[in-house]
């Protein structure tokens, strides 16, 4: 059974820091492009960052780059995201997700396996 889980979110204050990861079981994520979404309320799914399976070539949202980083550990299949300098603007639920496409996709339908997604409030 093909399961992503999302874990280390929760509350942070500003300017603190938090490391999302994602552990796949059922797959492994060295096949799949991994990337991480976000949905704040109101708003529409919003891919934050990407790590290609092709040739590991990764992307981040403006939102985030220069913050947040991605990196794909193939030995623990596990894929994270940590979170350095957090304002409330990423308070959202991030999810996991998994694209059998070769390249870098932000497009949410591109990506057939998702977690259940994990609350991060950033607030003080």
């Amino acid at each position: 059974q093909v399961q992503l889980v999302e874990s280390g979110g929760g509350l942070v204050q500003p300017g603190g820091s938090l490391r999302l990861s994602c552990v796949a079981s059922g797959f492994t994520f060295e096949f799949y492009t991994v990337g991480w979404f976000r949905q704040a309320p109101g708003k529409e799914r919003e891919g934050v960052a990407c790590v290609s399976k092709n040739d590991g070539m990764t992307y981040l949202a403006d939102s985030v780059k220069g913050r947040d980083t991605i990196s794909n550990d193939k030995a623990k299949n596990t894929v994270s995201l940590p979170m350095d300098n957090p304002t409330p603007e990423d308070t959202a639920v991030y999810y996991c997700a998994a694209s059998t496409m070769s390249i870098v996709v932000t497009t949410p339908d591109c990506y057939e396996h998702w977690g259940q997604g994990i609350q991060v409030t950033v607030s003080s």
